[in-house]
């Protein structure tokens, strides 16, 4: 119940549509009884030939309720789909305003079909709780105790069979039937995220499988997993079914007990013979509404389970950003120095640290490579630096701020930046551009295109989604071009040319320095070329540093690096 309290404070942001939703919905219950009631009532005056004022008068009141029932049930719908639907889109953007801030990290703990069964699935599971959890209670108990309080007016005994009846039929059924569904229903999401899971995966993987001839197996599997989903849901529907029979047949069984019990009270003379048809309309109309009661708790339990593994996706990756004496710094060095001071940070699930005691100074406007093998910690730094990730231990500074008191937004604002492996939207080259400045030019994104080495590429050209008709190295360069389009005063490049020719990689790496040039520069790389330019080299191995100094100074060291340039240059 704690995970709804999230539901509950977004859905009463809507007080206007609940209420009236509410109101709207005791009046069409009541009219409804009353409009049978009243029906039964009449049917039975008419066969006793009674005055005709008197039938004239019953009639008014069937034609007004009948009136008032539709106009209420109208509005009844019409309010708490409003909420419904209100509700639902507070929930995505809370949703989203959620993950945002995790989404450097979310992916490596949740598969990401995974992910998006539980982002769609689960909040469209919520639109039940106000239609079938919040709103159907309230209703059913003013409606029912109104109608009890009504029904003592003519019989006492009536209305204890209608109590009991009630209680049978909202309480009793509905329990029995939520604990044989529980298990089902876990069975439902957990299927439903595996076979997200599974078609992902099979969608972007399929071109390998098939070239490796394990397509036709992945096939199958989704296929079984289907099936496995289907099962389990026929399974759900069927118990669902079930319920909804037993509480129709007992709703009738009681009403004929109703029926009988107040044939009896008219044989003792205790009522009159024409209320019989009226008390027995009165108990069949309001146990025809029970129906939305005998699935409350199986749209709770959903409800619940559904904003638990919501709230389960940040619970416990929240990020918080220290403040140093509670002022949060709104701007940064045009051209900021950084430093590094004993920093160690440890992925989540990992057995050791990324990066361990890390010590470095990087002068404003410096040029800097940082060197190693594969999972030194090199990219570690960089996501540091951008504070994708909060270090466990030591200090890291941006200029002369700790980087604890920087909002993220405002490094990044100030950042260019290309990764391992960037992303590029379904469009066109100038959509994937335009994300750089949208206020661009064409002519500026043409230069753009010719400093990376691109000038074949036109800007209505079709990028496929994550930039699937591009190779390697066209990826790289236009994630550079982005970066040719946009002044920051930190550049921060991971593996920027490692899918390029050495030509070409020499140009770009030249135009680079030639746009940087007055921006504090940070190029990770594996590869050791091209490094004779720059100010400094961090040498990394297994999360530490283990040399500093610039090309030639290591070279004449005789250590680490000067090893490691020797292994390249025997390999190529």
């Amino acid at each position: 119940m704690i995970a709804l309290k999230m539901v509950m404070k977004i859905m009463l942001k809507e007080k206007r549509d609940i209420f009236l939703s509410m109101l709207f919905g005791f009046i069409a219950g009541m009219t409804a009884i009353g409009l049978f009631s009243a029906s039964g009532y009449m049917i039975s005056q008419a066969a006793l030939v009674p005055p005709l004022y008197t039938l004239m008068v019953i009639v008014a009141i069937v034609k007004l309720l009948g009136i008032t029932s539709a106009i209420s049930r109208y509005g009844e719908r019409f309010f708490s789909h409003r909420g419904t639907f209100t509700m639902l889109s507070n929930i995505r953007v809370f949703v989203y305003e959620k993950i945002e801030p995790l989404s450097t990290t979310i992916l490596q703990k949740y598969r990401s079909g995974e992910l998006l069964a539980r982002i769609v699935g689960d909040v469209e599971s919520l639109q039940n709780f106000f239609l079938r959890v919040f709103y159907p209670p309230v209703v059913m108990a003013s409606v029912t105790i109104a109608t009890i309080l009504f029904t003592t007016l003519f019989s006492v005994g009536t209305a204890i069979i209608i109590i009991v009846g009630m209680l049978l039929l909202t309480v009793v059924v509905p329990v029995v039937f939520t604990l044989l569904q529980r298990r089902v229903d876990h069975h439902v999401r957990v299927n439903r995220g595996a076979l997200s899971s599974d078609f992902t995966e099979l969608l972007y993987g399929y071109r390998d499988l098939h070239i490796h001839q394990q397509a036709t197996e992945r096939k199958k599997d989704l296929v079984r997993a289907v099936k496995t989903y289907e099962k389990s849901q026929a399974k759900a529907n069927v118990n669902i079914l079930w319920s909804e029979s037993v509480v129709g047949f007992l709703s009738l069984l009681i009403s004929v007990i109703v029926l009988a019990f107040a044939t009896s009270q008219v044989i003792a003379g205790q009522i009159e013979g024409v209320l019989i048809a009226l008390l027995f309309m009165i108990s069949l109309t309001l146990f025809e509404q029970t129906s939305a009661m005998s699935l409350f708790p199986n749209y709770l339990h959903e409800s619940e389970q559904a904003a638990t593994r919501l709230s389960g996706i940040w619970k416990k990756q929240d990020r918080v950003i220290n403040v140093n004496a509670g002022i949060v710094h709104k701007s940064l060095e045009a051209v900021p120095s950084i430093q590094f001071k004993g920093v160690t940070f440890q992925y989540e699930n990992e057995l050791r640290p990324a990066v361990h005691d890390v010590d470095f100074t990087l002068a404003s406007g410096s040029k800097t490579a940082i060197v190693g093998a594969s999972g030194s910690g090199k990219t570690t730094i960089l996501q540091l630096i951008l504070k994708l990730y909060e270090n466990n231990d030591g200090q890291i500074k941006i200029g002369d701020v700790s980087i604890d008191a920087v909002e993220p937004e405002v490094i990044w604002k100030k950042s260019n930046l290309t990764l391992q492996s960037n992303h590029f939207f379904y469009g066109t080259i100038r959509d994937n551009l335009l994300l750089a400045d949208d206020t661009l030019k064409d002519e500026t994104i043409y230069k753009a295109l010719h400093q990376a080495e691109l000038p074949n590429m036109k800007l209505e050209d079709l990028v496929q989604e994550r930039g699937a008709n591009l190779s390697g190295g066209e990826k790289q360069r236009l994630a550079l071009a982005r970066l040719f389009l946009k002044k920051a005063g930190l550049w921060l490049l991971d593996e920027p040319t490692s899918s390029m020719d050495a030509i070409t990689e020499q140009k770009i790496l030249d135009r680079v320095m030639q746009e940087a040039e007055e921006a504090t520069l940070i190029i990770v790389s594996h590869r050791l070329t091209g490094l004779e330019q720059m100010d400094q080299i961090i040498v990394m191995d297994h999360g530490e540093v283990v040399e500093i100094g610039s090309y030639d100074e290591l070279m004449n060291r005789n250590g680490y690096f000067k090893e490691m340039k020797a292994i390249e240059r025997d390999v190529v």
